[in-house]
């Protein structure tokens, strides 16, 4: 009798110790899921108010640029509202997040542009507004895979200019495609989008919702449809 009581009891300790482990493993999990998460929701605090105000910042500042005769930055309207007309004959008026602007930093020598129907081959650098731990912007994405480019190593990657943006084609979409389209071979330029010709009010991957999209873009090369790569 006294053999069985003493297996019970180191049978209850067993059971005892083995649940608060197991709590104490889901509390850690939790508490440490929480913790990203509140990490997560401080970084991106009032980020949508942030992005509008961003974006309404460096449009009004491009414009005075503009005015003012510095031909390296430019407005560009979406690329599928461009050459429409109103009813009467005039060209719409379309709010600021209906454009890119982009900052022409380097001129290629190429002297054709792509086409929407294109390939696009593009070295490019994607990251986010200053937030509060990335002061510089959260890099989110990088064909050259490194924190600076070298062109002796770098590879561009192939964007379907047409494509649609998921977690595979991350560069794709309206406001994409609107500078793409109007680069040349060996441009280098730095390219701002609006979160509205970017994901919109959709996260993706390590992009939060309402996020203005900041790209460093080199165009290597495009190819028609239905034509080969060129070397």
């Amino acid at each position: 009798m006294y053999t069985i009581n003493k297996i019970t009891t180191n049978l209850q300790r067993l059971f005892l110790s083995g649940t608060l482990m197991l709590g104490m493993i889901l509390s850690a999990g939790l508490f440490a899921s929480c913790s990203e998460d509140d990490a997560a929701t401080e970084e991106f605090s009032g980020w949508q108010s942030k992005n509008d105000t961003y974006w309404k910042n460096l449009y009004n500042e491009t414009q005075r640029k503009i005015a003012a005769g510095d031909n390296s930055w430019e407005i560009i309207l979406n690329y599928s509202y461009q050459n429409q007309q109103g009813s009467d004959g005039k060209a719409p008026v379309y709010s600021p997040d209906q454009y890119v602007i982009v900052h022409k930093l380097e001129n290629g020598t190429g002297s054709g542009t792509p086409l929407y129907t294109d390939t696009a081959f593009v070295h490019y650098q994607g990251r986010l507004i200053p937030s509060v731990t990335y002061t510089s912007g959260l890099v989110f994405d990088a064909s050259w895979g490194s924190e600076t480019y070298n062109p002796q190593t770098s590879r561009p990657r192939k964007i379907t200019l047409g494509g649609v943006a998921s977690e595979s084609n991350p560069v794709s979409g309206d406001g994409f495609s609107t500078a793409i389209q109007k680069m040349h071979i060996g441009d280098h330029w730095t390219v701002y989008i609006p979160y509205q010709l970017g994901y919109g009010a959709s996260a993706l991957d390590k992009i939060p919702a309402y996020s203005n999209l900041i790209f460093d873009v080199r165009l290597h090369s495009y190819r028609r449809a239905g034509k080969k790569m060129p070397n």
